[in-house]
């Protein structure tokens, strides 16, 4: 959007001003551009002094590892290493969140075995 890339040139005075423009016009206009500058990450980044999450490594979009560069560092051995450690943690997270889903059947399956004895017990005792 070649209008947001001209007003993050100027920077966060363009925004502003945009904004107040925006609400002094029709106020769905200032509202919806308020909106955008908070919910892209422009106003955090402002806060923070850095350019924000719209901002990634050469430009690839969003990711969880955004500011990892995969491209080459210009060093084979680090690359290597880098690659290994990023396949190594994405398998833990893998087998992590696997766990957890072990984890969370195994868990309804002791409650759902408990409510069927605590049932099954009721009605024995009180038969309808």
């Amino acid at each position: 959007m070649p209008i947001v890339e001209k007003l993050d040139e100027y920077g966060k005075g363009a925004w502003i001003a945009l904004i107040v423009l925006g609400f002094a016009l029709f106020w769905p206009i200032g509202l919806a551009a308020l909106f955008f500058v908070v919910f892209s990450g422009r106003a955090r980044a402002w806060k923070m002094e850095q350019r924000g999450r719209w901002h990634n490594a050469r430009g690839r979009g969003f990711c969880w590892n955004a500011g990892v560069n995969r491209h080459s560092s210009g060093n084979a051995a680090f690359d290597d290493y880098r690659e290994q450690t990023i396949r190594r943690l994405e398998e833990e997270q893998k087998e992590f969140f696997e766990y957890l889903e072990r984890l969370r059947k195994a868990k309804d399956k002791e409650e759902f075995d408990r409510f069927m004895a605590d049932r099954k017990g009721r009605s024995e005792i009180n038969p309808a």
